[in-house]
């Protein structure tokens, strides 16, 4: 995989790694959600809203338990085991891939071997997370309902585990925002912020390209990058995309489907904007700009006409 070969950035793992035994683990029940099981509350400062902490050694044995944030975790040296509630066994996550995880997933990392490990976390708040970084997710559909299930149901026990090629422009950003948190300034969470940012829609662009079937028809391909584009795409751009001209793929689509391009597309943004305003609390105005309208007047009357209600009367907070 990617390996830096700087001595700065190094350095601040090491640091980091000093620094994990002494974070604010606190493993005991939510007394909010009536179970028993262990949570582990936010680890970084009461200030912060994203974080960076690092496992570094030969030895990890952690505790079963649930957490009350979004984590990212990456394998940077070596292999490393996690057990998941979900499938009740063993995951391994290897060198070079990315686990990620939502609040209150079931979740123990585990590790023993003569070699060391590194394993990078990038912690977000919940709250954050919707506020501020879903935006980068809302065109892909899959992503948006990862994210998004924990608000319905939040002991949601789903995981994503990818990997991430070598020459991922995700191991250098890793890296900077690993170092700016190691040499902590009043400034940090303005600048590691954005970075994180840029880190998951790079994450999401991997997903995407990981989960797009080539094996499929044509009709299903042009649906599926309609879902995973649909606040930017258009004909011509899809057309362009799959190498035909606008007016076949307009042909295929309605003959397989029954629908034209305008229909699917006006289908995938409402799938996109009920979720958001049932389960978020971000403005309309947020919301209409994140899967595809500039104009809100424009999005209220779209809304309005495929279900026959105004967005404010599905908005989570009125």
């Amino acid at each position: 995989m990617y390996i830096n070969h700087d001595p700065e950035i190094d350095a601040a793992i090491v640091k980091l790694g000093r620094d994990f035994p002494h974070l604010n683990w606190d493993f005991s029940p939510d007394p909010s959600t009536g179970r028993s099981e262990l949570v582990s509350h936010w680890l970084g400062e009461e200030s912060e809203e994203v974080m960076v902490n690092v496992f570094k050694g030969k030895k990890i044995d952690e505790q079963f338990h649930r957490q009350d944030f979004f984590y990212f975790h990456f394998a940077y040296r070596g292999n490393y085991d996690t057990l998941s509630a979900k499938y009740g066994s063993r995951t391994t996550v290897h060198e070079g891939e990315c686990y990620i995880g939502q609040p209150y997933s079931g979740y123990a990392a585990k590790y023993d071997s003569d070699r060391e490990c590194t394993i990078i976390g990038i912690l977000i708040r919940t709250e954050t997370f919707i506020r501020e970084y879903m935006s980068a997710l809302a065109a892909d559909t899959a992503m948006l309902n990862f994210f998004l299930e924990p608000q319905k149901n939040k002991f949601s026990e789903e995981f994503i585990h990818l990997e991430i090629p070598d020459t991922s422009p995700v191991w250098k950003l890793l890296g900077i925002i690993a170092y700016e948190y190691a040499n902590k300034t009043e400034h940090t969470q303005k600048i590691i912020k954005p970075m994180v940012m840029s880190l998951t829609m790079y994450l999401s662009a991997e997903y995407k390209r990981l989960n797009l079937h080539t094996n499929i028809g044509l009709e299903d391909q042009i649906k599926e990058y309609i879902e995973m584009n649909s606040d930017t795409v258009t004909l011509s751009s899809a057309a362009a995309h799959f190498g035909y001209h606008p007016v076949y793929i307009s042909r295929v689509l309605s003959r397989k489907t029954g629908k034209n391009f305008s229909e699917l597309l006006l289908e995938s943004r409402m799938r996109k904007a009920k979720m958001l305003l049932e389960l978020t609390d971000l403005s309309i105005e947020i919301i209409a700009d994140m899967i595809g309208y500039s104009n809100t007047s424009n999005f209220y009357k779209a809304f309005r006409q495929f279900y026959g209600t105004s967005p404010r009367k599905m908005h989570a907070i009125p």
